[in-house]
């Protein structure tokens, strides 16, 4: 029996250190029967000439050129164009592992899923670690799969999600993935592949989840560093994906809780962009014995790095140290951080774990105590049971902009 086509959509902007790389891994792919859809999304570099070389070079690939719009767009104008019975996408800076797309196919037609869901590697320069999902491996169906609904935003404590977020590392049945791609906000620019992979979860008879971690994302160092950016500007785009995602929820079976996932999906991505502080009514994630005093911050990704400018920018604490497993990776991105151990050798009142993720959170707290700090002097993230109105306290765009130029006219004055 022939094998069915798969497409693989792969957006493209402005990546042309890149792209190549990401190409020729998908040429190389053990599964030959291929559509490799490049959407040039109105790059200025040279991507544009490099797509179009290596169609060129390979009749399986397509080319589309576009105006830029978006990561939303330019996988809406992919899919549109693709022809095949199973999608996956491909990040255009990222890469996959020789018998990725096999593999995915291979669990999808043995099960019958609609959906199969990967886990992924993220390599940062020279360091790679390895991601499954939260959820166990195996085929969901029936009774399974409502429970996997239950849990696939959010599972367990604050915060994990049951299924990662992402749209790269999974293969899609196309008709699973048609109209929750095609239905997304074009104008959601953080979020975006919650927007699509939940809702497309939610109409899949059988989904499969397995340990496949052939995704390779690559994180690189502008991804790496925060831009620093208004929140309230963050504030308005995250007001985009939470009333999408909401309008999705209400058309759902309020059993599985699908719209206290959603919020606590919104809230995991709010806490991280915003450092965890509310500075118009003084709010922040962490217990608020740390305020005035010296803290160590623990973590150096998009938390850690919010949290850092926006004490730096207030004095709110004073920062004595900046602690994270990958220090050296952020140092070559001009970021001064220190390796954990430097622990042993700081003073300080608090050490700030800068994590949503409790479980993370925990296994954060074995290794300090272990470095004999006092775990008295450990905090972590707390919110409040009523998620809903703290939610509405980020987001709420028009107070967050109107302390922010009240903060400016401070500082104006004082000039």
């Amino acid at each position: 029996m022939s094998k069915p086509l798969i497409s693989v959509v792969v957006p493209v902007y402005m990546i042309d250190r890149y792209v190549g790389i990401c190409i020729e891994s998908i040429l190389h792919q053990t599964y030959s029967d291929l559509e490799i859809v490049l959407v040039d999304d109105g790059s200025r570099d040279r991507c544009p000439e490099i797509c179009d070389l290596y169609a060129r070079k390979d009749s399986r690939i397509r080319v589309i050129h576009k105006p830029n719009g978006g990561l939303v767009s330019a996988r809406k104008a992919g899919l549109q164009a693709s022809g095949g019975a199973y999608i996956a996408c491909v990040d255009g800076d990222d890469w996959i592992g020789p018998g990725f797309i096999e593999s995915l196919y291979t669990a999808a037609s043995a099960t019958g899923a609609d959906m199969v869901c990967a886990g992924f590697t993220r390599d940062l320069f020279s360091q790679s670690a390895s991601f499954t999902n939260a959820v166990p491996a195996g085929l969901y169906e029936g009774e399974r799969l409502k429970a996997l609904w239950k849990e696939m935003l959010s599972c367990g404590r604050f915060y994990r999600p049951g299924v990662t977020t992402y749209v790269w590392n999974k293969l899609f049945r196309r008709q699973a993935l048609l109209a929750p791609q095609m239905a997304v906000d074009a104008r959601i620019s953080i979020g975006e592949d919650g927007a699509v992979t939940y809702p497309a979860l939610l109409g899949c008879k059988r989904v499969a989840v397995t340990e496949n971690v052939a995704y390779h994302y690559r994180q690189r160092e502008d991804s790496m560093l925060k831009q620093r950016a208004c929140y309230s500007d963050e504030a308005e785009k995250l007001r985009y994906l939470y009333d999408y995602l909401l309008r999705w929820a209400d058309g759902t079976d309020p059993a599985l809780g699908i719209r206290e996932q959603v919020t606590d999906y919104v809230l995991s991505i709010a806490l991280m962009r915003s450092g965890g502080r509310l500075p118009q009514d003084s709010y922040s994630t962490f217990d608020s014995r740390y305020f005035g005093k010296d803290v160590v911050i623990y973590s150096a990704g998009t938390f850690g790095q919010q949290l850092v400018s926006r004490f730096r920018e207030t004095g709110h604490c004073r920062v004595t140290a900046w602690l994270d497993d990958d220090c050296w990776e952020y140092r070559r991105c001009c970021m001064d951080v220190d390796p954990v151990e430097r622990i042993t050798s700081l003073n300080y009142d608090y050490v700030l774990i800068a994590t949503v993720d409790a479980q993370v959170a925990e296994n954060v707290i074995r290794r300090l105590l272990d470095l004999g700090v006092s775990r008295d002097k450990l905090l972590t993230v707390t919110v409040p049971e009523d998620r809903v109105a703290l939610i509405q306290r980020f987001l709420d765009v028009d107070a967050l902009r109107a302390e922010e130029a009240a903060g400016k006219r401070e500082v104006t004055s004082h000039a």
